[in-house]
């Protein structure tokens, strides 16, 4: 899925395909815009550009600053705030004047660049949720094993690694060959977008990789937590209630406080994949009914609006983080107000 803002506005002319991703194709004589509506999307653009790059910095920033947040759980969201940044730092900023203009100037290179880079960070996103959501799947259903495994930075690291070559592999090497492969180039002077855009059979392919399969891990990872919560909260229930009615002392109340962290986790988890859906699904969904109706069958607003949604999520991150984590929260409070935050270490940083 491809993150990039509205590729038109007004007289440009939108073109998506069906993995999500999608570049602007404009008018051969581009668009010029009233002043007061170059002024009022120039704020808008440059504002969301200025909260990705933040809050996502801050996010950074946290994992500088404070070592207790140093542990293989939370360097997925390290890893998930670098391509958000990045998007910020260099995909919309690039692309803002693209989006004015409806004529891309800065030559057939530099658009190859931003294309893999474009692609790159939004599969790179995709792929870090999933993988969020698999470490929290095993943090609450193979408890003991990821404990011994949990300050295992390099195991991180090598999976940090693994997200961005994959998310590169998928895309990257068909920007850059595509063609040469075929032998010619179908994209025109002044436009920007990729050599495969209207082969439907490699965008379908490559969608199956980059949503409809990491949509379904997260369900099964998700709901595999559930349902190990569900039971285990059963069974607590059931010992406590036998523990009273034989009059003996409680026992020890570890699996009680790990039972209680674990439901901090669902519900951390929960909150960020479901905004998650709710910025990507829409974009999602509609692209495939544009698709089987040939893009008569929804207002082209309904499109402007979802991908607005796309950029929103990379700005909303970096705010899920205090909501969720203690840990995140008290780092973000040293950064900010450092003389008024007195921080003291921590035996463990627990994120919730």
């Amino acid at each position: 899925l491809n993150r990039s803002p509205p590729p038109h506005m007004g007289a440009h002319i939108l073109e998506s395909n069906f993995s999500g991703n999608f570049t602007p194709a404009v008018t051969e004589a581009g668009t010029v815009f009233p002043g007061y509506l170059v002024v009022i999307l120039s704020v808008l653009m440059v504002t969301l550009v200025i909260v990705v790059v933040a809050g996502n910095a801050l996010v950074i920033m946290a994992f500088v600053v404070d070592k207790t947040l140093r542990i293989q759980s939370n360097y997925f969201f390290l890893n998930l705030a670098i391509s958000d940044f990045l998007v910020g730092a260099f995909c919309i900023p690039v692309y803002i004047p693209y989006n004015l203009t409806g004529k891309w100037m800065l030559g057939k290179g530099l658009c190859k660049v931003w294309l893999v880079m474009d692609y790159l960070l939004c599969t790179a996103s995709v792929f870090n949720i999933v993988l969020i959501s698999y470490d929290r799947f095993l943090s609450v259903t193979r408890a003991v094993k990821y404990r011994a495994q949990r300050n295992m930075t390099r195991q991180a690291v090598l999976k940090m690694v693994a997200v961005w070559v994959l998310a590169f592999f998928l895309y990257g090497p068909a920007i850059i060959f595509w063609e040469a492969i075929v032998g010619q180039s179908i994209v025109p002077a002044h436009e920007c977008y990729a050599e495969f855009y209207f082969t439907w059979y490699f965008l379908l392919s490559a969608s199956t990789f980059e949503f409809f399969t990491p949509f379904v891990s997260v369900a099964f990872f998700n709901l595999s937590i559930y349902l190990n919560i569900h039971q285990r909260n059963k069974n607590w229930n059931a010992s406590i209630s036998a523990q009273t009615a034989s009059c003996m002392p409680p026992g020890r109340r570890t699996p009680g406080s790990r039972l209680s962290r674990d439901k901090k986790i669902a519900k951390s988890l929960a909150i960020i994949v479901c905004i998650f859906g709710i910025c990507w699904a829409p974009y999602t969904l509609l692209m495939i009914i544009r698709a089987a109706c040939s893009g008569e069958c929804v207002a082209n607003y309904w499109y402007e609006m979802t991908f607005w949604l796309l950029w929103l999520n990379s700005a909303i991150n970096p705010f899920l983080y205090p909501l969720c984590h203690t840990s995140f929260r008290r780092a973000f409070s040293k950064i900010l107000c450092p003389k008024r935050q007195s921080v003291q270490p921590q035996i463990e940083a627990q994120s919730c």
